[in-house]
């Protein structure tokens, strides 16, 4: 059976989250073991008996080779945490999602994403600010992420995608289920120039309980998230909290006194939030002024299997070069020699001590050379 199915198996499971999917990989080693085992075992996993029941219930009522086979037809890809394909700066978030259903593709220019949110009930002014971001950021080589939802999210991914750019959009029910309906045909375009993403499993309807907690992949996603309007109660204002939690930056744009769509994004900026003034701050603020020819780099310049090894372990969070080489299995001079390698290529900073981070722009922007 595909080892995938079991992690789609336990993402049907109400209460099995990103903690004790941990939980569960930590004790039993593996899902498919952590499936065929009795309640007994789950219970010494530390799932509570009512957890248990609702996995019990699932497990006698589903076919996983079946299910596999329906996501498979419709052209989804479904990624989990041991992908090395899973974007690795969703990845770095507090309890990323254990799997994602993909109907479009990640690429490696996704790696300079930025989301563009915003509340529905748009004013003119709000449509025009959002037309000229995402158009703005898509011509200098920015991938556009956001919701797909009415007003602000719709215009940002029709205006990436009219740009020539590329666009993600992050949905509240199964990527195969499209919420609003009227966005069937945007869509469709997203999924030939970028992709549809979600962590609820394929059919799930939309639900308003559902959009919250898919803001933190829209954030998680990004380098920053730009706020263009929002009411005081809007959810882009949860996508910017989410941001600030993640250690992301959060762009406002300022907005008329007297107009309800901006009490939300002045209220950002009253907090902290720094105010969009003009395009080009973007881009200054990310040091993303020449990611052309830096994507260009990375493709002309692919990793071999010594740094790959060495990035996937490494973050944005400083880890020892001895710990390095435990994690990674290479010796010591191996380690050594590539960091050195690495940080010369821009890759990798050494903040002390032998500590070592993955620069910010890189982690998931290289490919490999087919060694690794």
């Amino acid at each position: 059976m595909d080892p995938k199915a079991y992690w789609v198996g336990f993402n049907l499971v109400k209460g099995i989250g990103a903690v004790r999917f941990k939980q569960i990989l930590d004790f039993f080693g593996s899902l498919e073991v952590a499936w065929n085992s009795p309640s007994e075992g789950l219970l010494s996993a530390g799932l509570s008996q009512k957890v248990i029941e609702k996995f019990t219930q699932i497990r006698n009522q589903i076919d996983l080779d079946v299910i596999m086979s329906t996501i498979y037809k419709k052209g989804i890809k479904v990624l989990t945490w041991s992908d090395p394909d899973y974007p690795r700066r969703l990845k770095e978030i507090n309890q990323a999602p254990p799997v994602l259903f993909i109907n479009g593709s990640i690429n490696v220019e996704d790696d300079w994403a930025v989301a563009v949110v915003g509340t529905r009930r748009v004013t003119p002014y709000g449509r025009q600010v959002a037309t000229e971001i995402a158009r703005y950021l898509a011509q200098n080589g920015v991938s556009i992420v956001s919701g797909l939802a009415r007003g602000v999210d719709a215009i940002s991914h029709q205006s990436a995608l009219q740009a020539g750019g590329r666009t993600i959009a992050v949905l509240g029910s199964g990527v195969d289920v499209i919420y609003p309906p009227e966005h069937h045909k945007l869509a469709q375009e997203i999924i030939h120039q970028g992709a549809l993403i979600s962590d609820y499993p394929v059919g799930t309807p939309p639900d308003g309980i559902n959009f919250p907690p898919r803001n933190r992949i829209i954030s998680g996603l990004s380098l920053a998230t730009i706020v263009v309007e929002a009411g005081e109660k809007s959810g882009a204002l949860i996508t910017a909290e989410f941001a600030v939690d993640q250690g992301r930056d959060v762009f406002a744009v300022p907005g008329s006194i007297l107009t309800p769509q901006s009490e939300g994004t002045n209220k950002l900026i009253e907090q902290g939030a720094r105010p969009l003034l003009k395009m080009s701050e973007i881009l200054e603020a990310l040091k993303l002024e020449q990611i052309p020819e830096k994507q260009m780099n990375r493709k002309m310049n692919p990793l071999n299997s010594a740094e790959q090894k060495l990035l996937f372990y490494l973050s944005s969070e400083p880890v020892h070069i001895d710990e390095v080489c435990n994690l990674s299995g290479l010796p010591i001079n191996e380690v050594s020699a590539t960091l050195t390698m690495m940080e010369l290529k821009g890759m990798v900073s050494q903040v002390g001590g032998m500590n070592y981070v993955a620069a910010r722009e890189t982690k998931g922007s290289y490919k490999t050379d087919g060694n690794g």
